[in-house]
């Protein structure tokens, strides 16, 4: 690469990362301001490094892939969905969403957010490629094909998982949950219909139990109309199963918080400069304002179905049973740069009603249950640990006491609860 070309990429990187540190619009800024002071001196060591990396690494590095690191490395650092898409990346993002609009691709049910780098399931749609194939919430999504996620933004990550219906794609996935290798699974993209919402009724039909698969407008008015039908069933109680529930719409999340809660705030949206918007319930919209509710969240609860939690919890209407939930509640905005790329960055974030942001601290239930993936990690080991330990000799798994998958210790204990309740 010329000199002069390496010269150039340092330069503009330089001041792309310094447009990020101290905003484009710099007259609003003094130059005298700790912060703008400490953003130059960020820059000064940022400048270093650059300049170390291109005289004294070891080959004659692709300063245009280290430039596109970098500035992914920084949008990635402030939360699981800011994003750097280098020129190329956002030419197919922007094709994505065109192609979106004329027909729906294709899908594998997997719904992904980052962490720890890498992109992590956050829940599995039921019945879809991806559940058939074992993945589950919680596991880590190592690489798509030859592609590690690493390397690449999350909307990237979500258009690479869908394409044309009956296409194959290769996955990489680790369980953190058990010590292995990566696992490759190959998964044939089809046209998914989201389940409707699941109906069950416990003791002798006086416990009404909804589970939801997304909180969109069909999945809530579906729930609004079990909630409606509760009268003739003579049902007096309500379980809402909110599990693995990471998509929908916030509309609908906060007109679903507003069947069950009468008055007060649902939820709170603010931003540095998103003026603070207070969602409150209104009277008119309660369905369900009395009978006794407990409702159950996991790891796999993320973004809408984190406000409905909130709401619940911090207005006392119900009692949370379960996990701490994902945290992923914000609101992004695409910024396009001069050069044709883009950065995605969350310019708002939710709060619930006791001012917790749920991008930060998700929401945690009153009764902590583990679920049995969970119970059965712990006791785990791969060896018996009351069998003699003999050199060389590998205790065998089957001696090994595990909960099977058909336990589930979180809605018998929402059960309980309820039926402790007076109705």
């Amino acid at each position: 690469m010329p000199k002069s070309l390496r010269i150039f990429l340092l330069a503009l990187s330089v001041g792309v990362v310094l447009t990020a540190f101290v905003g484009a619009n710099t007259s609003h800024v003094s130059a005298a301001s700790d912060p703008q002071e400490g953003a130059y001196r960020q820059m000064q060591v940022y400048s270093e490094v650059l300049r170390h990396v291109q005289s004294d690494y070891v080959e004659d590095p692709n300063m245009g892939a280290v430039t596109s690191g970098a500035l992914r490395g920084l949008a990635e650092t402030l939360d699981g969905n800011s994003s750097y898409l280098n020129p190329a990346e956002y030419k197919a993002y922007k094709e994505t969403l065109a192609s979106d609009k004329k027909s729906a691709h294709a899908q594998t049910g997997i719904n992904v957010a980052k962490r720890y780098g890498y992109a992590t399931v956050v829940s599995v749609v039921t019945d879809s490629p991806a559940d058939k194939a074992g993945v589950s919430d919680g596991d880590i999504l190592q690489s798509i094909g030859d592609k590690s996620t690493m390397n690449l933004a999350v909307v990237t990550v979500q258009a690479l998982l869908q394409g044309e219906p009956g296409t194959t794609l290769t996955i990489g996935v680790v369980d953190p949950r058990h010590a292995g290798p990566e696992k490759r699974l190959t998964l044939t993209r089809a046209n998914l219909v989201l389940p409707a919402t699941l109906e069950t009724f416990y003791e002798q039909a006086s416990i009404l139990y909804v589970k939801p698969e997304s909180l969109d407008k069909e999945h809530v008015q579906q729930i609004e109309q079990k909630l409606k039908a509760m009268s003739k069933t003579n049902t007096k109680k309500i379980l809402l199963d909110l599990r693995d529930v990471s998509t929908g719409d916030t509309a609908e999340a906060l007109k679903l918080a507003n069947f069950f809660i009468k008055t007060g705030t649902l939820a709170t949206l603010e931003g540095q400069k998103v003026q603070k918007q207070v969602f409150t319930a209104d009277a008119g919209k309660v369905v369900a304002a009395t009978a006794p509710m407990v409702t159950l969240v996991n790891h796999g609860t993320a973004g809408p179905a984190e406000l409905v939690a909130a709401a619940l919890l911090d207005s006392k209407r119900s009692e949370l049973v379960g996990e701490k939930t994902f945290g992923d509640a914000s609101q992004q905005k695409t910024f396009e740069l001069p050069d044709g790329a883009a950065l995605i960055l969350s310019i708002a974030k939710y709060e619930g009603p006791s001012g917790k942001k749920l991008q930060d601290e998700g929401v945690t239930p009153g009764v902590l249950v583990a679920s049995a993936a969970d119970d059965a990690t712990a006791d785990d080991d791969g060896d018996d640990d009351d069998a003699p330990k003999t050199p060389g000799v590998v205790a065998k798994p089957a001696t090994v006491q595990k909960p099977t998958a058909k336990i589930d210790d979180q809605l018998s204990k929402a059960l309980e609860l309820l039926k402790a309740k007076a109705a």
